[in-house]
């Protein structure tokens, strides 16, 4: 089967179809079932990833995801690179391109730095998330994930809660169910997290069902639902000062999802969280059969070992 992701820029999940979902969620169940076939495949290759925002999960899974494959990494560190002395962003991407690394991987807390970045190079360039704007390689682990849980994608219904104004991860995966068929979505939130009207608009235009809920809705909306989707509230897209810490401090409080709240839930419901998780979710619940946050970050390593062999390998 002909590769469809070879030297393909990995930018936002708007740009792949439900075909190009498929055939990569399909790759990395391969993957994942046979890791030794894949061991040597990036031999000879390098990654360079440039995290111009913290990140653990997603960070870490990219540099284990080529090591395990046999390639190699390129050391780049924010704090002491030439960003600190005023260097653009442009620059810097001019001066990876020089390095002739294979792929680039990019996190940076601009909206529509991967764009820019991928505008610049002539290499594949993965989105690890810029800004509130997009994390499409989350949203494949996470459908991956979903998949997983329900065997299929096509008819699953998700509550999404918590930040759903800012949350990147929200963002991109909404818009990659609204490629599948009959998802229904239960969008929960503080009045001023709430989903912005673009990505509504797009599930009406899909003719995806959606509803939205306050935040004392939600053990009525677990019920309802295959997969619950937490997240927190990002502290780093609040304003600085008093004020911004203010308005954080009086939503970050406001919901837990705690044990009593799962009593009827639907056979086969699962919690999902992109973490990290703070306070939204009651630390008991972790050792339940209803948590499955850290398998789903688990996942990434498999997504991400697809994407950086298929982006560079014909």
């Amino acid at each position: 089967m002909e590769n469809i992701f070879f030297n393909r820029n990995i930018i936002s999940t708007e740009d792949f179809s439900r075909s190009d979902f498929d055939f990569l969620l399909n790759y990395a169940e391969e993957i994942k079932k046979n890791p030794e076939r894949f061991s040597k495949s990036m031999d000879g290759k390098i990654m360079a990833p440039l995290f111009f925002e913290q990140s653990t999960r997603t960070s870490l899974s990219f540099q284990m995801a080529m090591l395990q494959m046999g390639g190699r990494v390129l050391d780049f560190d924010v704090g002491g690179s030439s960003l600190g002395k005023g260097e653009t962003i442009s620059d810097t991407i001019r001066m990876i391109k020089g390095y002739k690394a294979d792929a680039v991987v990019i996190r940076h807390p601009s909206g529509g730095s991967a764009q820019l970045a991928a505008d610049i190079l002539n290499i594949p360039l993965i989105n690890a998330g810029d800004g509130p704007n997009q994390h499409p390689t989350q949203t494949m682990l996470d459908l991956f994930t979903v998949k997983e849980i329900k065997g299929k994608i096509d008819g699953v219904e998700v509550g999404l809660v918590g930040d759903l104004k800012y949350g990147r991860t929200v963002h991109s995966l909404l818009i990659a169910l609204s490629k599948y068929e009959g998802c229904k979505i239960y969008f929960v939130s503080p009045e001023v997290l709430k989903v912005p009207e673009t990505f509504l608009q797009i599930l009406r235009n899909k003719g995806i069902q959606f509803s939205e809920h306050k935040l004392d809705e939600l053990q009525d909306i677990v019920k309802l639902v295959d997969v619950l989707y937490m997240t927190r509230i990002q502290r780093e897209r609040f304003p600085e000062g008093i004020e911004g810490e203010q308005q954080y401090k009086e939503v970050s409080e406001a919901y837990c999802l705690k044990p009593e709240m799962l009593e009827g839930v639907k056979a086969g419901f699962k919690i999902m969280h992109p973490l990290p998780k703070v306070s939204e979710i009651d630390v008991s619940i972790d050792d339940s059969n209803y948590a499955y946050y850290f398998e789903q970050a688990a996942n990434g390593l498999h997504i991400r070992k697809a994407l950086l062999y298929l982006t560079t390998t014909k």
